[in-house]
């Protein structure tokens, strides 16, 4: 596993912005204390250092760590009033223009984090999706949480009978380049272009301690470019 060092993109003396890779955990899992995490990373780096937000196990992208406790209560207080602006690109297996599609669907998660859109008892949860580039079978979208909740971006999608390629827990299905390209058949087994679900924290927007705003982009890892190299080669309408 990486280094954190070898993850940042950005850094001045009072936070951190890393790329996370795919399969990184944010925190400890419960079941696995061993298992690499981005806050083991972080402690490791300096005990002081705290991880501002989390995003999912497999989801890759950008996340900020706060040097300082000015800084990590400032992106929290950001946090929580909702005005720090994030944008994830996500695959979805179906051909679809979408221009500010607002779902707003109220989502409860329960003992065990299984999260569900719950209108009687679940949380308020808002994203917004705009289509990126639509291709012959796929879509590369740009999806807005305005909220933060757990498997919000993968669950609002789900629900528009988008779900994300490879989410295989909200009815996503694995994309193979046989699907887009005609591909010499042999005995082995085809294997997926991409093996986790297909989604990327692309960008940060906050305020920095002094007030300026900044965004931070985290570029594609090479699983989620791969995916979308071949898109633009052989699934154009």
């Amino acid at each position: 596993m990486s280094k954190l060092k070898d993850l940042i993109l950005f850094e001045d003396e009072h936070i951190i912005a890393i790329n996370k890779p795919a399969h990184l955990a944010s925190l400890h899992e419960r079941h696995d204390s061993g298992q690499a995490s981005v806050v083991a990373m972080v402690k490791d780096l300096n005990p002081d250092y705290k991880l501002c937000h989390r995003i999912d196990r497999e989801t890759s992208g950008v996340m900020l760590i706060a040097k300082d406790d000015d800084t990590y209560k400032s992106i929290a207080r950001q946090f929580e009033q909702r005005s720090i602006k994030k944008e994830y690109h996500a695959i979805v297996s179906a051909s679809v223009v979408l221009n500010e599609l607002c779902v707003d669907l109220p989502l409860l998660t329960d003992s065990k984090r299984r999260v569900n859109i719950s209108r009687k008892h679940g949380k308020p949860s808002t994203t917004i999706f705009n289509t990126i580039k639509a291709f012959k079978h796929f879509t590369l979208l740009q999806c807005q949480p305005l909220t933060g909740r757990l498997h919000q971006i993968r669950i609002h999608a789900a629900s528009q009978n988008l779900p994300l390629v490879a989410d295989e827990l909200y009815g996503g299905k694995l994309a193979y380049l046989s699907q887009i390209k005609k591909v010499h058949k042999t005995d082995e087994a085809e294997k997926p272009l991409i093996s986790r679900f297909a989604l990327h924290a692309y960008q940060i927007t906050f305020n920095t301690i002094a007030g300026k705003e900044m965004t931070i982009q985290a570029p594609y890892p090479k699983d989620f470019e791969v995916f979308v190299k071949l898109l633009n080669k052989y699934d154009l309408p």
